[in-house]
């Protein structure tokens, strides 16, 4: 009979310890889901401008006949619309893009037999929702300060504008130095009547400057947003909007852990992470993203249905490859052997992903589209150039 009373004792002692354990753990699981912020709202209804750089109608405007003005490139052959075009959602179907001395729109496009221009370096990104970047969950965020490119170079649309213009491969071309083209720019615009008309219009007077320029540009990309689209009006309280199949990919989208990176109006966190996606051979060298790291900046989810294809470097065709990927790298798969799994950013290992989720995971990243976008062009451009540079 003791021996008995001893062995219950024993059990529940040990029942006792296994359920702590298995309390502690627990409470140590939800913690480590809750170290980053993974909530989603839908995008504001209106947006925010820099303080020196407020919204007016001539402003963006003038902003606009400059986006599809090839007289901003050295060669007067690429606009800002080139790689960026309304007709592909201010994005280009091309991994990557194609700057001067080229011809053609998209994936049509072709450099000219004789050229000695690399490609450009990465996948151009839609200008659509621009406005919003460095948005978080309480609707917060910098206009002056919002991060920009893949890796983070340049703050703000205003300075982002410049960026293209001064890179060799993008706009530049030949002819001209990074530190001279801006200054060769701005004085091919004070040489066209027009454009001093409508600086003055947008600024008060007549200043044809680098800033105003940027400005310019800045404030008209302000204008292409999207923020209502089916999921948008879920979120603000449309259970209608989506569908039964869309909702449970929006669950699984949250659940696998996709959420962790993808959070927030914008579903981008804005930081950067290290993945190793594959490399794009075209380049011809490696690119080592932010600060030689291997990491690039979280994109949007918002309109894939215009930016494939997908990655910095648009090395993956379609979302399937894109999940494919990640659940490849989740279970420690490498893609590119100059970034060890080692490396892998830490939420990549958190990742439950498998094939029968990801159908409807894109039917949710679906819900995301919306072609309410500005695709209005300009039946022609101060400089009587093509409208959108050489894409014909």
């Amino acid at each position: 009979m003791p021996k008995v009373y001893v062995s219950v004792t024993c059990l529940l002692i040990l029942v006792a310890i296994l359920g702590c354990r298995d309390e502690g753990y627990e409470k140590k699981k939800d913690t480590k889901e809750t170290m980053v912020s993974t909530r989603i709202t839908a995008l504001p209804k209106t947006i925010i401008s820099p303080k020196d750089n407020p919204p007016s109608p001539e402003k963006e405007e003038l902003g606009k006949l400059l986006f599809f003005d090839p007289i901003l490139s050295g060669n007067k052959d690429v606009a800002c619309a080139t790689c960026h075009h309304p007709s592909t959602g201010y994005a280009e179907f091309l991994d990557l893009s194609i700057g001067p001395n080229a011809e053609g729109l998209g994936s049509r496009r072709k450099f000219k037999t004789d050229h000695d221009i690399p490609l450009v370096k990465r996948n151009a990104q839609t200008v659509i929702n621009t406005a919003f970047n460095g948005i978080n969950a309480s609707h917060k965020y910098d206009p002056e300060n919002a991060t920009m490119f893949w890796d983070d170079r340049a703050k703000s649309l205003e300075k982002q504008a410049l960026e293209p213009i001064k890179a060799f491969e993008e706009m530049r071309g030949h002819g001209y130095t990074e530190e001279e083209i801006l200054d060769e720019v701005v004085d091919r615009l004070k040489a066209i009547p027009e454009y001093e008309k409508l600086f003055e219009a947008a600024f008060g007077e007549v200043s044809i400057t680098i800033e105003n320029m940027a400005k310019a540009i800045a404030a008209f990309e302000r204008t292409l947003v999207t923020n209502n689209s089916r999921f948008d009006k879920y979120m603000r309280g449309d259970d209608e909007a989506i569908l039964i199949s869309e909702k449970e990919g929006f669950e699984l989208f949250k659940k696998v852990g996709c959420v962790n990176c993808h959070n927030g109006p914008m579903f981008s966190d804005y930081k950067m992470h290290v993945l190793g996606a594959p490399e794009n051979n075209k380049l011809g060298y490696i690119d080592a993203g932010f600060k030689d790291t291997f990491a690039f900046r979280t994109p949007t989810l918002r309109n894939l249905r215009f930016t494939a294809p997908y990655m910095h470097n648009g090395s993956l065709p379609n979302l399937q490859r894109v999940l494919e990927f990640y659940e490849d790298i989740s279970n420690g798969k490498v893609r590119n052997t100059n970034v060890p799994k080692e490396k892998f950013d830490p939420f990549v290992r958190e990742l439950e992903l498998s094939v029968k989720e990801m159908s409807l995971i894109i039917s949710f990243l679906n819900t995301l589209n919306d072609d309410s976008f500005s695709k209005e062009i300009p039946e022609a451009v101060p400089s009587d150039l093509s409208v959108g540079g050489n894409i014909e």
